[in-house]
């Protein structure tokens, strides 16, 4: 099992007891996650959790994406999710996301997984630039790049696909730092 320590959460790979936590997570925060997330939706099951965890192991076995839970340190408490993934390896950079269940938000969570993520991008996946792609009017996602230290660089038109639709997304980037 995968883990990263993320300042007051533990950031794991899933395992098949969380599916119950994973798809209540998903179906409280419809009014909040669900407007972002094309995958999320109010009938959410633990299967749909179950083959998502399937995917996330065969992903991270091929090194196309590492995804993971993010939890209270206990490592039990499900509070959201987070990866890095749309891996560019001819030039060596990769896409940074996140979400948080409706009952966490505006508790660090996002944040302390983004950091954790943007070091082990770095550190152990050597990646030179991490993006953090956000729709247009999704504010508190915003708010967590730039928290995060990152660099908005545009407004992106027609960046990302939301419920079929295209849509304009503000592109955040993260880099390395410098080395002394």
């Amino acid at each position: 099992m995968s883990y990263l320590h993320a300042a007051g959460f533990l950031l794991r790979s899933f395992i098949a007891s969380d599916a119950p936590a994973f798809a209540a997570a998903v179906r409280e925060s419809m009014a909040t996650v669900g407007k972002w997330m094309h995958w999320a939706h109010a009938e959410y099951t633990e299967n749909e959790a179950l083959a998502w965890f399937g995917y996330c192991d065969a992903s991270r076995a091929n090194g196309s994406a590492h995804e993971f839970g993010i939890f209270l340190p206990d490592g039990i408490t499900f509070v959201g999710g987070a990866g890095l993934n749309q891996f560019n390896t001819v030039n060596s950079f990769c896409n940074l996301g996140y979400w948080v269940r409706e009952s966490a938000q505006r508790q660090g969570a996002a944040l302390a997984a983004a950091a954790a993520l943007s070091r082990y991008a770095f550190g152990q996946l050597k990646q030179a630039r991490v993006e953090i792609v956000v729709a247009a009017e999704n504010t508190p996602s915003c708010a967590v790049a730039r928290k995060a230290g990152a660099t908005h660089e545009c407004l992106a038109q027609n960046r990302l696909h939301l419920r079929g639709k295209p849509g304009a997304a503000h592109v955040f980037s993260l880099l390395p730092e410098a080395e002394a």
